[in-house]
Parts: structure tokens; sequence; C-alpha cells
């Protein structure tokens, strides 16, 4: 946990922002995989921890703006539970670290809000995601399933955004880790990429290192020789001489940050004269989208400053035709690259995500748009000051979507269709880093970790795929 103090702060700053009302904070409960005793691994709910810290299942809390009190609803483990777990703090000791001073049992939080329900005060909450607390506020709240998401507070997810939005300085820190422990876990990806050894064991020893460093994945690893498929889990392949593996992983830390990296390495430890065309157009829009990043800057602009980087890379290679700017406005470029820029990056690997994409990405006056590709952006907002992105560009040759356009003739003034038939087998290639926004400009997080093809040997044009 971080200093009490940082958490006394957030609680603050909530209540004031909020300004009335009971806010109802609800942590996560165990969950079973097969039978009751066989549970996955407990994570936390990240605006639980973000506010008191406390990473242990069954909590709930209430912070009373209007009396200036918190409570933290749980119930400590009897003896039975003991001899299976052995001795764990006690909830009020814990509940002290977060700067909390009254807890209660679990079955008096219904009485709490019963009362507060009587006398009209105004009870925020969040959109759940998880069933079981889905079933805890429609029987504290009597509001039905369906409407439970709809009837969240509009106003405490804006501040919740507006606060865990900008990072400080020991947040940062946890990041880095998160970040460190990644660049390692594609070190050795990177290094096991050979022909003959099966993506599952590469997968299984890069999770190793995550667990090894004391946390754990911060988002199952897409790890394929099929990169076209943006978030492919299926790892039952063997490399073969001439494929490229797209690693896209995580590891988060105890405190529950992570980090979210990707590399694209070729399985023969040199790229081919298409594959690195490819890839050095996938490096030239990275770069051109961190040269421009800095708080006041629309991630949106960024975002297609990166495809016009990407078609006019396409364009160079024959791939692409036409008036670059109008292509990219009209979106041809999506049949390269049908995703976003980047997200933001912190507790979540899609940081808030569960708060909904339109108020931690977009604005009021900021929507999402509608077209395909672009409509896949989650963050398109003006950049702050200690924003931690992701900025991800890349290429993707998906047979399927070239023969749904091409049927259609569809952007035939932007798209070299007879070209890119020869490209089917090419699969993808994607570049990932984590960046801080910093007051001119931003940074990397972490130690390095090199995407440059010039540190490797390049095949030449006559062995070349």
């Amino acid at each position: 946990m971080f200093d009490k103090k940082i958490y006394k702060e957030r609680r603050e700053n909530l209540k004031n922002q909020l300004g009335s009302g009971l806010i109802l904070l609800l942590g996560n409960e165990e969950s079973s995989m097969n039978y009751f005793d066989n549970q996955y691994p407990f994570r936390q709910d990240s605006n639980f921890l973000y506010f008191f810290g406390l990473d242990r299942p069954g909590l709930a809390a209430i912070i009373d703006v209007d009396n200036n009190n918190e409570i933290i609803f749980g119930n400590d483990i009897g003896v039975e539970d003991i001899i299976w777990t052995g001795p764990l703090e006690s909830l009020a000791h814990q509940a002290e670290v977060a700067g909390v001073s009254k807890t209660l049992p679990t079955l008096s939080i219904s009485e709490k809000i019963k009362k507060s329900l009587s006398e009209k005060r105004k009870i925020h909450y969040l959109p759940p995601y998880r069933a079981d607390n889905m079933q805890k506020l429609n029987n504290w709240l009597n509001i039905p399933f369906d409407l439970l998401k709809k009837s969240s507070s509009v106003e405490l997810i804006k501040a919740i955004v507006a606060q865990r939005s900008i990072k400080n300085a020991e947040e940062i820190k946890e990041i880095e880790k998160g970040v460190n422990v990644t660049v390692d876990m594609q070190l050795e990806a990177a290094r096991l990429a050979n022909e003959g050894i099966s993506e599952t064991k590469i997968a299984g020893i890069i999770h190793g290192i995550a667990l090894s460093a004391g946390g754990d994945l911060a988002f199952p690893t897409i790890l394929t020789v099929n990169g076209q498929i943006l978030h492919n889990h299926s790892q039952g392949n063997i490399l073969k001489s001439g494929q490229m593996l797209l690693c896209d992983c995580g590891a988060e830390t105890s405190m529950h940050y992570g980090g979210d990296l990707t590399r694209t390495t070729p399985v023969d430890k040199q790229f081919s004269k298409r594959q690195k065309e490819i890839y050095d157009i996938v490096v030239h829009a990275h770069q051109a989208a961190i040269n421009s990043l800095r708080p006041g800057v629309f991630f949106k602009d960024v975002h297609l400053l990166a495809c016009e980087k990407l078609a006019e890379g396409l364009k160079s290679i024959g791939l692409m035709k036409g008036d670059t700017k109008e292509a990219v406005r009209e979106g041809a470029h999506a049949m390269f690259f049908q995703c976003g820029l980047g997200h933001m990056l912190g507790l979540d690997t899609h940081d808030m995500e569960d708060l909904g994409e339109e108020y931690v990405g977009y604005t009021d006056e900021l929507k999402k748009s509608t077209q395909f590709g672009l409509k896949s952006l989650r963050l398109g907002r003006k950049l702050e000051a200690g924003f931690v992105v992701t900025v991800e560009p890349g290429i993707y040759i998906i047979p399927e979507l070239i023969n749904l356009w091409k049927s259609e003739n569809k952007f035939s003034e932007f798209i070299n269709y007879e070209k890119l038939e020869t490209y089917k087998d090419f699969s993808g290639i994607r570049i990932e880093e984590d960046l801080l926004i910093t007051a001119d400009g931003s940074r990397i997080l972490g130690k390095s970790l090199s995407r440059e093809t010039e540190k490797l040997k390049i095949k030449s044009t006559k062995n070349s795929l």
C-alpha cells in the first residue's frame, strides 16, 4: 500500500467533488472456477484499491459526504478459516493503515443503505461489471438488474475519472516497475522465438517472469504468429521459419499497476525485405506519434497523424494510392489499421474502462466516431500532464477483410487490391510503448527496449519471402 495520507487525500478530494450524498464503493469477491473451493486468483476492484488500498475479498465501503465519515464493511475470519489460510490481519488494523477508523460487519451495510434511502439521500455507486456485485446492488437499492448500469452515478464516474487520470509520483514509480518486468518478458519472448518452439511454451515462460517478480499478468498474453488477429489469445502454433511472432504482454505488480508492451520479432532473427519494409513503416508512425504527445493535444489527432504516416508508408511500397489525407479522412487506411492508437494505463490495462469510454476517453463535447477503425479508438480527449498512455500503431493484413472490401470495390481509389492479394500471408506487426505525458511533452516509461531493425541482419532480396 501507499502511505495512508495518499488514500485520505483521495477520499477527501472525492467528497469535495461530489458535495453531498453517500458514496458506495464495492470491492470484489472470490470467484470459483469449477467448484466452490477451487477459485480464480483474486483481483480487487481497481476503484476500491485506489481509494482504500485494501487487497482482500468481501469488502465494501461507504463514504458519507454530508457527515464527513467513512466506514469499511467486512468480516474477520474465524478459527475454522485460519486453519486453511493462516492468521490474517484484522480488518480494523488494515482499515487504520488506509486511514479509516471505523469498520462494521458486512451485514450492517444493508441497514445503513436502507436508512439512507428512507431519508431520501442520494446514493452514488459505480456501474457494476461482476454478477455478485450486481446482486448486492439489486438487493440493497431495489433497482432492477437491467437498470443498474443506467442508474449509476455519472457524477461519481466523472469525479473518479478526473482523479485517476492524473498519476502521482508514487503511481508512476509503480507503473514503471510493471513496465520493467514487462520488458524482461518481451526480451525473453524474443530470445525464445525460434523455429520449432510452440507459442504455448513461450507464453508460459514469460508468465513465469511476471509471477516470479511478485505480481502476475496484467491481462491475458497475446503471443501469436497470426498477428493480423488483433486480440489473438490462441497459442496452438509451432513457430516456423519465415514467420513473425507478435507478443503483446503486461506484468502487473503486487499493487496491481501494470505495463503493456508489444514487439514483433522475426522467427529467423532477421526480417525479410518485405517484412522490414512494413516494420519500418510502423516504427516511423510510432515515432511520429510519440513526438507529437504533449498537454493540450487531442489524442484523436495523434491517432490520425499515425494513420497518415502509415498510409504514406503503404503508398511508398504500392499497397495504397491517392491522396493520403483524403484516404485517412474517408477511412481507407482501416484496411491495414483497424484499431485505435492507444489507451490510458494504470491500475487497469485499459484504465478505468469499467467506468465507460465515453467518460474516460471522451468528453461531453468530443464524442466517439462511428467510422470503422476510428470507432475503436478508446482515447480521443486532450492530453494532460500526468496521463499515462500507450502508443501502439500496427499494420494488419486480414485476408477476410481484403476479400470483403475487394468484392464491394470499396476504396479502390486508395487501395491497390492487385498487389495486396500477394500480401495475404503476411500476418501483422504492432509496436507499443507506455508513456507519461509531462509538462512539455512525454517520456517513455521503463527501461529501454529496442524496436529498430537496423540492429538486425536483414535478409537479402534474393532470400526474402
